[in-house]
């Protein structure tokens, strides 16, 4: 169900914002280095996305985003019980990763805030806020990979059309995109991790679906295969089998190589494997496992001598080594598992989040999304108690509407803006590993 719908519905329900105890409600505006905070998003009567900001008395109607209208004209308050009913039904169409234990309302409200931030051309934008309301490649494969795993198999494939219309003919990706496809906002350049995780986010859409709607994903989807698998294959095609230079999530211009851009690479590479060969195109297939394999060996060389840190050599951690692990990796590459415990030292931050990176120059915020990366990997890993924790972090610091912010301040209060798309999946996807 997609925005084409927005009056139709913009598809989900979840909890209407109360949250856990002992969780951190600190609204008051935030300095301008940690961005501008909002409270939530939601649909006006006219199904379109609001941004609720500090101060405001928005509510939502029970089990859903959807803003009520108190005193409203009758026509306002049928639309919008409208809205909330469609919200309803799509939310009961699929599944509620973590259904009858603590993380359930956490979950409803990510599948919620995810279902008003996919916008009517099939983009997952980040977040609502104005430097945010863009489409990354990165965020939306994330979102596609938790609307499948809930069961939402159109809207996560409408998210892959979305990053297949966009997809320049070489199989490169720029940074971000306009929220209707239409072009870029700005000069950031290409990063290459998009098309790495476009790949990856296909094959975990495709195993997601049943019978025959999994030849029908891949069918839909045969342009951006075959233009992200070529476009990897020739990354890696040197001596050293590994990507050229390319910014990655920190959106920093990088000189060097980081830990972001290659595994997110051999995690493209690998899953490029299992699709081909499920679709039973063997050279091709042949061709992504050798250039994997080649590219798994370069990384434990190149990173993994000095601890797998941000740069080859020894250099500071980086969050990036979740992704050597499950779920982004069939198999931890050597030696990360014991790098990825030790870097949460040097990346945790005084509210007991974790930053992007041991360098990260913003000592004191915690952001949300590299936290939830590590609660996936931990529950993937098999390290339940750790991925409790995190989502337990992660639960108790979202704003007092229950959305997941990009950070949160030293002194507890969630930060900057919220909800943002790519933690909201992360929850999901953490809590769905966890099999309740």
């Amino acid at each position: 169900m997609r925005r084409r719908r927005l009056l139709q519905g913009i598809t989900l329900a979840a909890g209407a914002g109360a949250l856990t105890a002992g969780a951190t409600l600190l609204e008051r505006p935030r300095r301008d280095e940690v961005g501008p905070y909002s409270l939530g998003v939601a649909l006006g009567a006219d199904g379109e996305p609001v941004l609720i900001r500090v101060g405001s008395a928005a509510r939502y109607l029970p089990g859903t985003r959807v803003l009520a209208q108190p005193g409203g004209s009758p026509a306002a308050v049928a639309a919008v019980e409208e809205l909330a009913r469609q919200q309803r039904d799509w939310l009961a169409a699929g599944s509620i990763p973590g259904a009858g234990t603590e993380y359930e309302e956490l979950v409803r409200g990510a599948l919620l805030d995810l279902s008003v931030l996919t916008l009517p051309h099939g983009g997952t934008i980040a977040a609502l806020n104005h430097k945010w309301r863009y489409v990354w490649p990165r965020d939306a494969a994330f979102a596609a990979a938790a609307l499948a795993a809930t069961g939402h198999l159109e809207d996560a494939v409408e998210n892959l059309r979305f990053l297949q219309r966009v997809q320049h003919a070489d199989g490169s990706f720029q940074a971000r995109y306009l929220p209707d496809g239409s072009g870029i906002p700005d000069s950031r350049g290409r990063q290459t991790d998009g098309t790495g995780w476009a790949l990856w986010a296909m094959d975990r859409v495709m195993s997601a679906a049943v019978g025959d709607a999994g030849t029908q994903v891949a069918a839909s989807l045969a342009p951006l295969l075959r233009r992200s698998t070529a476009f990897l294959l020739a990354e890696v095609s040197g001596r050293d089998a590994l990507p050229a230079p390319s910014s990655d999530y920190w959106e920093h211009r990088e000189q060097r190589l980081t830990l972001g851009t290659a595994a997110s690479v051999l995690a493209g590479l690998e899953a490029a494997t299992r699709m081909h060969t499920r679709l039973g195109d063997d050279q091709q297939a042949d061709a992504a496992r050798t250039a994997a394999a080649r590219t798994r060996g370069a990384i434990e060389d190149r990173f993994g001598r000095y601890g797998y840190g941000r740069y080859p050599r020894r250099s500071d951690a980086d969050a990036a080594s979740a992704f050597l692990l499950p779920p982004y990796q069939p198999r931890e590459l050597t030696g990360a598992v014991a790098a990825w415990r030790a870097s949460v030292e040097p990346m945790l931050r005084p509210a007991g989040g974790l930053a992007p990176g041991g360098g990260w120059q913003e000592t004191g915020l915690s952001w949300t999304p590299e936290t939830a990366l590590y609660a996936w990997a931990a529950a993937a890993i098999g390290e339940r108690e750790g991925a409790r924790h995190w989502l337990r972090w992660l639960s108790d610091h979202r704003t007092s509407l229950g959305a997941l912010p990009e950070k949160v301040t030293a002194d507890g209060g969630p930060a900057g803006p919220a909800p943002l798309a790519w933690t909201c999946a992360l929850v999901v996807l953490t809590v769905a590993e966890l099999r309740y």
